[in-house]
């Protein structure tokens, strides 16, 4: 496996500016992209028809039990549920074997470096329809009790997903994103790629990830539960479709005054740790934060939302999404989590549809649409916050989301990657034919993997430019003329 040197030096220089320019710390990113980082290893030689891989290889055995979750579709491709087993559960538990030892080649029969059961589901919204799917996964003991393990490099946790890319032909969305946020926000999601066997079945390119949680000694995010205590410090909120457990399904101030549609569901503490008072809890003092948002004190800086959020964070999200058009944030799959030092802040998550992979219609790359989403449309009306993202913009550019970087990441990963792109294709290039198409108008769908790339280079090269040009035009939302109803005493 040869690495592009000059591309890799490329990178870190840029990286290197860029942090300067935005006066990152050591302290607050210390992030691992792994095909920078990963040793060099000798080229597989494939001898007796044995499995290998340069990159850390997952082998899963369910003991030849179907793994439940996928789509059950009717006759016209609408959902009507999801498999269960034979007992109606709808997770089972299998043996997970992980070989991730640096710098050396891995293989079927090789010693695992990581082995434990494991509870695994698919997982996904729509992604449960894909042939090739998304897993989640929990550790455990013979006991049932969760049983954290360190995997390729990250911190120790239960709670994992394995993140198969299909519907992005790329293959490297997702890691890309997480990593480049990470750079520069205080929290993304750490991930690996590795290759996949279930019950002796090739499944292709995965992509290994921290799920969006709570964790120890400086991992995930820093919130905690003692429930023995009575107590709690941080939470974590999603935005999407809600719980099935109705007591994490939390009817903010957003929600009673019908401001969205979607459901704020508690993502920790989770079910097991979450008292009714606890929600109760979360429930006020979230709906306190909207109140101030949607108050004519909004943008006050005695009684505003700067006493509610970190606003960097919240301009960070704003600028990730917007750059990559990955506009279900906001709306879906967005997070939002409180610490111990009080302050809101966003983070990042699903960019598979990003960069103009929506499957029911193109984006436009010449607009904005974060502004219209739930808290941004009130953040988005005063000046200060608008300005943050402006200034913050311009210093992105001139390191993370310069072009010089992210044509040079792309190109970095696919070199990296190599063979198991070959690997992933031989089991799922039917997905380029025609007559599988997941993207409408049908003309969007690329052919080959060399067009998916260049249609992820192409855009981001128009969407980079056009923002370059009209970024200053969201001071449109901030402006006087614009707001001052939203400024006026009703008295």
């Amino acid at each position: 496996m040869k690495y592009k040197a000059a591309g890799i030096m490329a990178v870190l220089l840029v990286f290197l500016l860029s942090a300067a320019a935005s006066g990152l710390t050591d302290d607050k990113n210390q992030r691992v992209h792994q095909h920078l980082e990963a040793e060099e290893t000798a080229a597989c030689s494939h001898e007796a028809d044995v499995f290998c891989t340069h990159l850390p290889l997952v082998v899963i055995d369910t003991g030849g039990t179907e793994i439940p979750g996928k789509a059950v579709l009717d006759e016209n491709g609408k959902i009507l549920g999801y498999t269960q087993t034979e007992n109606g559960e709808d997770v089972i538990t299998a043996q997970m074997k992980i070989m991730d030892q640096e710098g050396v080649n891995h293989h079927t029969d090789d010693a695992p470096d990581v082995e434990s059961l494991a509870e695994i589901h698919v997982r996904g919204n729509s992604s449960r329809t894909f042939d090739k799917s998304n897993y989640g996964i929990r550790f455990v003991t013979e006991q049932g009790e969760n049983n954290p393990q360190s995997i390729m490099g990250m911190d120790a946790h239960h709670e994992w997903a394995l993140h198969g890319p299909f519907l992005d032909k790329t293959l490297i969305r997702n890691y890309m994103w997480y990593n480049i946020a990470g750079e520069f926000m205080d929290y993304a999601p750490n991930v690996r790629f590795c290759e996949v066997i279930v019950n002796g079945e090739y499944m292709g390119l995965y992509v290994m990830t921290e799920t969006i949680t709570a964790g120890t000694d400086g991992a995930r995010l820093s919130l905690s539960v003692n429930k023995k205590n009575n107590t709690f410090s941080g939470y974590l909120l999603r935005l999407d479709r809600g719980s099935d457990t109705e007591l994490k399904n939390i009817r903010t101030f957003s929600a009673y005054t019908l401001r969205t549609k979607q459901v704020l569901d508690i993502a920790y503490p989770g079910i097991r740790n979450l008292m009714p008072e606890f929600a109760e809890s979360i429930r006020q003092d979230f709906s306190d934060f909207e109140k101030t948002l949607y108050s004519y004190d909004y943008d006050s800086r005695k009684y505003g939302y700067r006493n509610y959020i970190d606003v960097e964070s919240f301009a960070d999200y704003f600028i990730i999404n917007e750059f990559t058009c990955n506009y279900d944030a906001g709306w879906l799959s967005t997070y939002i989590y409180k610490d111990g030092d009080g302050k809101y802040r966003m983070c990042i998550w699903d960019f598979n549809s990003a960069c103009d992979g929506y499957q029911e219609s193109g984006v436009q790359p010449q607009h904005f649409e974060m502004q219209n989403c739930l808290w941004y449309f009130m953040l988005m009306k005063d000046e200060d916050f608008v300005n943050t993202i402006i200034r913050r913009y311009r210093e992105l550019r001139k390191g993370v989301l310069s072009d010089e970087y992210l044509n040079a990441y792309i190109d970095d990963v696919v070199d990296y990657l190599g063979p198991a792109i070959e690997r992933n294709y031989e089991k799922w290039g039917y997905s380029f034919e025609e007559a599988y198409d997941l993207l409408q108008p049908a003309y969007r769908n690329p052919r080959n993997y060399e067009q998916a790339l260049q249609q992820m280079k192409g855009f981001l090269h128009i969407r980079s430019e056009w923002m370059d040009e009209n970024i200053e035009a969201l001071r449109q939302y901030g402006a006087e003329s614009r707001v001052k109803k939203f400024n006026e005493n009703a008295n």
